[in-house]
């Protein structure tokens, strides 16, 4: 299955080549070549399943910005943390009463 998400132009107009390309490129992670065969007969392109899917234990976004602007945590301490370490981190600073 491939999938993509895109929102519809302000204008209402149609999307360029260059936007199909892209998103071939950078969400589908196929060629257009892939694309149509995938489409046409079925065939399965070969991708890099980690490229396509997030991390299972990924830290969430608003917990980063949270730990940045609350807890004055720069991006190389959070890139360290674990999802369960980053959200205790941010537990304790909320727990802290001083």
């Amino acid at each position: 299955m491939l999938r993509t998400r895109i929102s519809k132009p302000v204008d209402s107009s149609t999307y360029g080549a260059s936007m199909w390309s892209a998103i071939l490129r950078d969400q589908l992670c196929v060629t257009s070549d892939e694309f149509w065969r995938c489409v046409q007969d079925g065939e399965v392109p070969a991708r890099d399943v980690r490229v396509t899917e997030p991390p299972v234990a990924a830290i969430p976004l608003g917990v980063v910005v949270q730990l940045k602007r609350l807890v004055g945590l720069d991006d190389a301490e959070i890139a360290e943390m674990t999802k369960d370490e980053a959200v205790d981190r941010l537990n304790a600073h909320w727990g802290d009463p001083g």
